[in-house]
């Protein structure tokens, strides 16, 4: 079977492409699909994670005005379909000019929409601008021309009201033989240095807890401009903070330390959370929408706190400093529950969907 995935792009750190490199290569090394990934304006680039040598890397060239980006896209798309002519199309693109390639697209192929994002995503916390809720207004309708719409989370689901929705997690970009020994003073956020991420409400926290905890440092890895992020910490005094690039060997960053943070406002799924667990790091998040709740098991492997309450967020942090033994045990269980998002589970579970539309 001939699988097309067509994706903005794959040379940047975020989860999408950590998550399309893991599957696409699992699809073709593992499960002997032909799997072809379109992306746009990286031709001769290499892509930040790895993927398998025995799939197959196009690029589309788009530029200009609107109208000129819209008819090289389209062009552009055409001619790789009518090149390879594949079975299955999966979109993995959550602006809306994805949406719209089962109408301009001319081809035999089933169509799968993966939507990696919440309608919460990017809110500013005033509520949806009327552009993004007519937006997600056209989605829906366009969405109908897809076989399948493939959402991460049950609270995602919450947001669509078509009826082709299925629900299909992130896997593990990776299978942890080991995990930390939870006794090193660190603390670690992984994610995009943007308002979404909730950072500045990280700082805040650690302004309350890190006086009395001296010897403890947070770790934050990211991607994007951070020199807000410096300056707002110098500004509030703060000690044993450090900002980082993104790195391909997270999992190393993860056994390195003892906690793991999400302070963010909201998350397509939240999959730093299943890879710190897999390295079995006790979490703690804000119950954003609207992956952490379907990730994290409340008081088991770690804490979901009340969305935005950065004082209850300070307290189970102080805990989880404070006390060795119940990093252990919510340790191991956050490494137990992160099983089930092993690459193969969720792989295998992509393959009787595409099996499903044939």
């Amino acid at each position: 079977m001939k699988l097309l995935y067509i994706t903005n792009g794959i040379t940047g750190s975020g989860g999408l492409e950590r998550v399309l490199s893991v599957k696409a290569s699992l699809l073709v090394d593992d499960f002997g699909y032909e799997v072809h990934v379109l992306r746009l304006n990286e031709a001769h680039k290499e892509p930040f994670f790895s993927f398998s040598e025995k799939l197959t890397l196009h690029s589309v060239p788009v530029s200009g005005n609107p109208l000129h980006y819209f008819l090289t896209y389209k062009k552009g798309i055409q001619k790789i379909v009518d090149e390879i002519k594949p079975d299955i199309i999966s979109v993995c693109d959550d602006g809306l000019k994805g949406f719209f390639l089962p109408l301009i697209i001319q081809t035999k192929a089933k169509w799968i929409h993966e939507s990696h994002a919440s309608l919460q995503l990017g809110n500013s916390g005033t509520g949806l601008s009327l552009l993004k809720k007519r937006q997600h207004h056209l989605k829906q309708f366009l969405g109908k021309h897809f076989s399948k719409i493939v959402l991460l989370t049950e609270g995602n689901k919450k947001e669509w009201s078509v009826k082709n929705l299925v629900i299909i997690p992130n896997s593990l970009p990776f299978a942890s033989s080991s995990v930390s020994t939870l006794q090193n003073k660190r603390i670690i956020a992984v994610g995009s240095f943007s308002y979404n991420k909730g950072y500045d409400l990280l700082l805040q926290i650690w302004k309350d807890v890190a006086p009395d905890f001296p010897a403890w440092e947070l770790n934050i890895y990211g991607s994007g401009t951070h020199e807000n992020l410096q300056l707002a910490a110098t500004h509030l005094k703060l000690i044993n903070i450090h900002f980082h690039d993104p790195v391909g060997n997270i999992d190393e960053k993860y056994l390195e330390s003892s906690i793991m943070v999400l302070p963010s406002r909201s998350e397509g799924f939240g999959m730093v959370l299943i890879e710190a667990m897999n390295c079995g790091l006790p979490v703690i998040s804000f119950d954003c929408p609207n992956g952490p709740k379907d990730i994290i098991s409340e008081g088991e492997d770690g804490f979901l706190i009340e969305n935005g309450n950065i004082e209850s967020f300070a307290e189970k942090l102080r805990a989880l400093m404070e006390s060795e033994v119940l990093r252990q045990k919510m340790g191991a269980a956050a490494h137990l529950n992160s099983l089930k998002y092993h690459p193969n589970e969720i792989v295998t579970q992509w393959d009787q969907l595409f099996k499903s539309l044939m």
